[in-house]
């Protein structure tokens, strides 16, 4: 069974959220990519949409938006997501997660694109109760 750790980033004031994603929900997600909108009913907040914006695999190698597919690759970077030189012009050989999500991915980063009618926190927290 597929299991995610969402961390929802609220734009409006700053903070994060973090929820577990899990069953036909999480299922619903495997396949799509960075920059991806999906209804927010699919992490507990109807009336929201949200958009995938990174996340990390089961050994901590972060997903890369400009690299296609669900594998992990060792590619050269010079900068980004997964390598920050300290020096200009340096390049490092290092290995990074495609921008697919599959079932190898235990963190997933998303963003709130369009806001429901109740507040994140008043959601989360009654699905908490439950």
């Amino acid at each position: 069974m597929v299991e995610f750790k969402a961390v929802i980033a609220d734009t409006k004031n700053g903070k994060a959220y973090n929820t577990m994603v899990t069953g036909q929900h999480a299922n619903r997600l495997l396949g799509m990519s960075i920059g991806d909108e999906f209804d927010g009913l699919f992490v507990s907040l109807p009336g929201y949409k949200l958009m995938i914006t990174g996340g990390s695999d089961k050994d901590g190698f972060p997903m890369r938006g400009d690299l296609p597919g669900q594998t992990r690759k060792r590619i050269m970077l010079s900068g980004g997501t997964g390598f920050h030189p300290v020096t200009d012009g340096q390049r490092r050989r290092k290995f990074v997660r495609g921008n697919k999500v599959s079932a190898d991915i235990v963190q997933l980063n998303i963003k709130v694109t369009s806001f429901g009618p109740r507040p994140i926190e008043e959601q989360l927290k009654q699905e908490e109760t439950k």
